[in-house]
């Protein structure tokens, strides 16, 4: 009977790293495939696919910087700009709105928590044109701030740090810092903040990727192309002008858009599988 249980263990063992071998497989190819593009010219993608890196990396590197009509860096720093202060904001006062659910018991507590949770079936688009319209009539039309600012509310990222405090933090701990004379900003600021740290971090890749990603909003609200994001950007490479594009620029474009993305999710990564698991303090 253990000899039965055991094979039947290591059958499950080796399906299940095969099954993680193909899914690898089917994550990596494809970046593969974008760098091997990228190093190709317009005439050998035109050709077909393959396997084999091509020699215009270099080339195809310094089109896409040396291009005039073709704001690169600057892209590439308005979308580090947007993204890194809409994870940060999104991230702290999330958390905070959360934390004031949490730990504070009032009438319309309930009611609040179901009003944040029915935005969050609210697509984009249905807002959309009351959104320029606002943002229209307070000036800020053609600017960052309408792609940061509205990430101050964000109904997904509070639920997780709701969801997190919930399994992390006993109130036990704020009673106590309360007790102590510790105010209550300076008290999520010392006290909370660390022990959701995990949490912080999971949601700060999300929202970065989001927000680096996002080619809704700024497309809407963003016309002058020093202003223009990452995604706007490589959609006006690629429409300039059909007939006499380079695709071997677009992907160069699009694999120097994931490296930001890369970096981030190094730095972060260690935090994953704690805020996954949602480890922390107990009562």
């Amino acid at each position: 009977m253990d000899v039965k249980i055991k094979k039947s263990d290591h059958v499950r063992t080796v399906i299940a790293h095969v099954v993680l071998v193909i899914l690898s497989f089917l994550c990596l190819f494809f970046f593969y495939i974008l760098v091997v593009n990228a190093t190709r010219s317009h005439s050998d993608l035109q050709k077909g696919f393959s396997a084999l890196p091509g020699g215009y990396l270099i080339k195809n590197f310094l089109s896409v910087a040396n291009d005039g009509t073709f704001p690169m860096f600057k892209g590439i720093l308005n979308s580090l700009i947007v993204s890194g202060c809409s994870a940060a904001i999104c991230t702290y006062f999330s958390s905070l709105t959360a934390y004031g659910l949490y730990a504070y018991d009032f009438k319309l507590k309930k009611i609040a928590f179901t009003f944040i949770m029915a935005i969050l079936v609210m697509p984009t688009q249905v807002t959309a044109m009351g959104f320029l319209r606002l943002i229209t009539g307070m000036g800020m039309y053609d600017s960052l701030l309408p792609l940061i600012i509205p990430s101050i509310a964000s109904p997904s990222v509070f639920y997780f740090m709701y969801s997190y405090l919930q399994s992390s933090l006993p109130l036990s701990l704020v009673e106590a810092s309360r007790i102590d004379g510790c105010g209550e900003f300076k008290t999520f600021n010392r006290i909370v903040l660390p022990i959701m740290k995990p949490a912080i971090a999971v949601q700060a890749i999300f929202s970065f990727v989001g927000s680096w990603n996002n080619y809704f909003v700024p497309a809407l609200v963003i016309q002058s192309k020093d202003k223009m994001t990452v995604p706007i950007l490589i959609a006006t490479l690629r429409g300039a002008d059909y007939m006499s594009f380079d695709m071997g620029k677009i992907y160069m474009m699009i694999m120097v858009a994931i490296v930001p993305i890369i970096i981030v999710y190094l730095l972060l990564s260690k935090y994953i599988i704690a805020g996954v698991t949602l480890g922390g303090v107990k009562e």
